[in-house]
């Protein structure tokens, strides 16, 4: 497989399962099973959050300040009732027990007709049975005291919450009332569009469907996903900001946008209209994508990132000013130093080509096709494991149990990206907005709307950029035989999926192109997302996971005040060679990495920047909403697992070896980390009074010392430097 999943994430060292909480391990399951399942990021938000939800309830019932989601609540106006069970005298195992008979039922349920089912049921019966536990033990009468009926209620309960929660679950999440307004744009033939209604989405016609996931779907017109998800019942928000609007059906709107521009009727200077502008755009940035090109960007945090969300563009001058038409990006800043060294980045000079198509990949829907939503989860899954987290919550108090940080955690991530699929996909419905493909093409085919004086004027025309997008004059190699194409526009862009016949060694390149032949940087099995474009889930999700990620650590930063990602030379474009070198992903902030994730969807040709800013700014605030909502069900953070703040470690700075001095008896582990969380240094000390650490063979940094228990809790951690 082309796309090799180093999962080098952040250069964490992978942490075996044995110290995964439970939470984790069926994370891990839930995770796994999205992958080889549909690419449907709403449904896939939805069973995050329920899963979350069902986790976080079988830990709060043993906790005296933490109040349930749906055990014993009227939610969404289904009442699950719970009549209470004896308090355990081991709450681990009661906890573990609970959540794994529920997710049992539920994962089991709601995977058992996916395309990567048999995979999956194997999966989730194998973690289950690793814990000791009976798949035939069906009973959900708790009231003696059994864990598991308990588990096996609250899966059923929310198995029965889901099919009336307004997703139709039980027809397949399909679409009730909406329809499209234009009829299919058919992929196999360049067909004139020119009659379509350019304001609205435009289903394509297939003849393979294939996926982001990579499954062959068996319809050769794809519907419309999910234009109706609005109705689903959300996580925290809130009904006083709901707005029920019909256009074609009731869409369910918790924020207000403004209409997408509308196409003008340009009669000079069309580039100065805002739907073309913001097309167009697309159209330009798809010229940075070949390979050829031996323009340089540097991508490090030194230069990129650290976008205020004061300075999201609000009105179209401000929207021309804030991404480069041209050269492609936007007015980030970078950041002047890393906060946890106090040292500036170093920069990373790479092509700008290689950069913009991995950018398009990775951000697609996750590096290993687990969606938007569960693409942040992967995230937050190697945050957690990095050793520079401290597992407390805003990054205050007391040190929590990874089974506490994990339920936590997911209950506010999950709710977040839930309710960015709800917000997001009533307005996609609603609007049933243009996705670049339809508008770019349609443009092309009316001609030109630059100059009146020039061949191929028409109002609806596409803007000519000297260089980009020009007229086929006589002699043009795209003339046609006959001159037949003489006057029409053509498009300097990635040629498309036409030029590529073996991904694993052909480049389709950038060239001069027909505009009415333009495509996304994707597979031609795949092109475009099946649903509207305004506005963007890719800006919303990010932007809602950053926000809750940056309140959950307490941090705006990632670890060490930098998260990586890297990307092997011709090992992981799927649908062409490349990149044509090595390049690490690198990101200051959660933040810095949303905007960027926004960003790549514009140079794959899937939105224009229309529907990347509303979606950033929606998610921020559904991002802040589900954290608080998530803050208020938690209570009083409550320890179970504190550091051991007596361990003394000299002298520091530190040359050949260290002294550890510790009330800890037995054995630990020491583990030496650098500060991008890259394991350099690992030994068993044998604890007497005073134990040596043999640091002869580490070089002079800045490390993060890590001592582990004999059980593998981290009991102290801190940082050091060797001269």
């Amino acid at each position: 497989m082309k796309k090799l999943l180093l999962l080098t994430l952040f250069c964490v060292v992978c942490i075996g399962n044995a110290q995964h909480s439970v939470a984790r391990q069926w994370n891990e399951v839930l995770l796994d099973a999205i992958r080889v399942d549909y690419a449907r990021p709403t449904v896939h938000a939805r069973n995050l959050y329920h899963s979350s939800v069902v986790m976080y309830d079988a830990w709060a019932l043993f906790d005296s300040s933490a109040q349930s989601v749906f055990l014993g609540q009227t939610y969404g106006g289904y009442e699950c009732t719970y009549n209470g069970i004896l308090q355990p005298d081991n709450v681990d195992a009661a906890r573990r027990e609970i959540i794994s008979y529920a997710l049992f039922r539920l994962l089991t349920h709601r995977f058992s007709t996916s395309p990567g089912a048999f995979t999956t049921l194997k999966n989730i019966e194998d973690l289950f049975l690793s814990f000791g536990y009976d798949p035939e033990f069906t009973s959900t009468d708790y009231s003696s005291g059994s864990y598991a009926a308990l588990g096996n209620y609250l899966g059923n309960e929310m198995i029965a919450f889901g099919r009336q929660d307004g997703s139709n679950e039980d027809f397949e999440y399909g679409n009730q009332l909406y329809n499209p307004t234009n009829p299919a744009l058919v992929l196999a033939e360049y067909q004139d569009i020119t009659d379509i209604d350019p304001n609205h989405w435009q289903p394509l016609s297939f003849d393979l469907f294939i996926d982001q996931s990579g499954n062959s779907v068996p319809v050769s017109i794809p519907d419309f996903l999910g234009p109706e998800w609005g109705a689903v019942v959300p996580f925290a928000l809130e009904e006083a900001d709901l707005q029920i609007k019909n256009n074609g059906f009731d869409s369910h709107l918790y924020f207000e946008t403004e209409d997408p521009p509308q196409i003008e009727d340009s009669r000079a200077d069309g580039i100065n209209d805002p739907y073309k502008w913001n097309f167009t755009l697309v159209a330009a940035w798809s010229a940075h994508l070949d390979p050829e090109d031996d323009t340089e960007i540097d991508i490090s945090p030194a230069s990129l990132g650290n976008v205020d969300i004061d300075t999201y563009p609000t009105t179209f001058e401000k929207f021309q000013n804030f991404y480069n038409l041209m050269e492609g990006g936007d007015t980030s800043q970078g950041w002047d130093l890393n906060p946890y060294t106090d040292q500036p980045y170093e920069p990373q000079l790479v092509k700008r080509s290689d950069y913009t198509r991995v950018l398009a990949e990775f951000w697609a829907d996750g590096p290993d096709s687990e969606t938007p939503p569960g693409h942040w989860f992967t995230i937050l899954n190697y945050v957690s494991d990095h050793p520079m987290v401290s597992k407390k919550f805003k990054g205050e108090g007391a040190t929590m149990t990874n089974m506490e940080w994990d339920v936590k955690c997911y209950l506010a991530l999950g709710g977040a990206m839930h309710d960015s699929a709800i917000a997001t996909w009533a307005i996609k419905g609603y609007y049933d907005y243009v996705r670049p493909i339809s508008a770019i093409r349609y443009m092309c085919g009316k001609g030109q709307s630059s100059d009146s004086s020039l061949p191929s004027f028409d109002p609806h025309g596409i803007p000519l950029i000297p260089g980009l997008i020009e007229l086929i004059e006589e002699g043009d190699a795209l003339a046609g035989a006959m001159g037949e194409s003489v006057g029409e526009v053509k498009i300097k862009a990635w040629r498309g999926p036409d030029f590529i016949n073996d991904p694993e060694t052909d480049v389709a390149g950038v060239g001069w192109i027909l505009g009415t032949h333009w495509w996304p940087y994707q597979r031609g099995t795949f092109v475009t997302p099946p649903f509207a474009g305004y506005v963007s889930g890719h800006s919303t999700f990010s932007r809602a996971a950053a926000e809750v990620m940056t309140l959950l650590t307490g941090d705006a930063f990632f670890p060490g005040g930098m998260g990586t990602f890297d990307i092997t030379a011709n090992e992981f474009l799927v649908f062409e060679n490349g990149p044509s070198e090595d390049i690490t992903l690198q990101w200051a902030t959660y933040r810095d990495a949303s905007d960027q994730t926004s960003l790549s969807r514009i140079w794959g040709g899937i939105h224009p920047p229309i529907d990347d800013i509303p979606g950033r700014i929606i998610g921020d605030e559904i991002g802040k909403q589900a954290f608080t909502k998530a803050e208020s069900l938690f209570g009083d953070p409550i320890s179970s697992q504190q550091t051991n703040d007596n361990s003394v470690l000299y002298p520091i700075p530190f040359q050949q070896e260290m002294n550890l001095v510790t009330d800890l008896q037995g054995s630990c582990t020491v583990q030496i980390y650098s500060i991008n969380g890259e394991l350099t240094h690992t030994e068993t000390v044998d604890l007497n009074e005073k134990s040596k650490i043999d640091t002869s063979a580490i070089s002079s940094g800045v490390y993060i010392l890590v001592i582990k228990n004999a059980e593998g809790t981290t009991v102290h951690r801190q940082k050091v430097i060797r001269r």
